[in-house]
């Protein structure tokens, strides 16, 4: 490959040079992109539409674990996502394939895997780390809330991110550049997707993805 753009999206600097480090090689022309919060991260996808791969970590400044992922992968939606997380349980990470990421590599992994991993999903293909993904989900509804939050739009996507965050329908409306009716419809159409009654319930169920990260 001669040239790569690469965001790494990580709050740790010291994890952030690690990861720089890992990259070197891959490309005659390398640039690497970092930032260290979540509103950083987006800022440069926006502002580098050529960017061929973003490494985020799940645990960032501004934003609660899946829901960062989900909120990327519906605003970019030709950018390959890999997850960089020291929480790397099966659940996890069948989670983050769940929800669009190209590829998950645990923190604790050595440079030659990282690399391996890289290389893989700019070849086009799934990388996981060497886990039981096949493992029973402990929470017997996690598995349905998946499916559901699968079932959603780019845009629902977006909006159900920006609930979480504590946004009204009019400051969705002003963000996304629409009008707040559009919203109202697609927080009735959450709603219905998500099988609750209020946007109170179905922020409370777009937690529940994120309560097992620490990392």
């Amino acid at each position: 490959m001669q040239t790569l753009t690469i965001i790494i999206a990580d709050d740790h600097p010291l994890f952030r040079g690690a990861l720089s480090q890992a990259l070197q090689g891959m490309a005659e022309e390398l640039v690497i992109i970092e930032a260290g919060d979540f509103e950083a991260a987006r800022r440069a996808a926006q502002s580098n539409t050529d960017t061929d791969l973003m490494l985020l970590d799940l645990a960032m400044p501004g934003v609660s674990g899946f829901s960062g992922l989900m909120s990327l992968r519906a605003e970019f939606s030709a950018l390959p996502i890999v997850i960089v997380s020291a929480t790397d349980d099966g659940a996890t990470v069948r989670r983050a394939l769940d929800l669009g990421a190209s590829g998950f590599i645990s923190k604790s992994s050595g440079l030659d895997d990282i690399r391996s991993g890289i290389h893989a999903v700019l070849e086009g293909d799934i990388w996981a780390p060497k886990t039981d993904l096949s493992a029973v989900e402990e929470d017997p509804g996690m598995t349905d809330l998946v499916e559901r939050l699968k079932t959603l739009t780019p845009q629902q996507s977006r909006v159900l991110a920006m609930l979480g965050e504590g946004l009204l329908n009019k400051q969705i409306a002003y963000e996304l550049g629409v009008s707040e009716a559009t919203i109202k419809a697609h927080v009735s159409a959450i709603l219905l997707k998500l099988n609750v009654d209020s946007r109170t319930q179905a922020v409370i169920k777009l937690s529940k993805i994120n309560t097992a990260l620490v990392a």
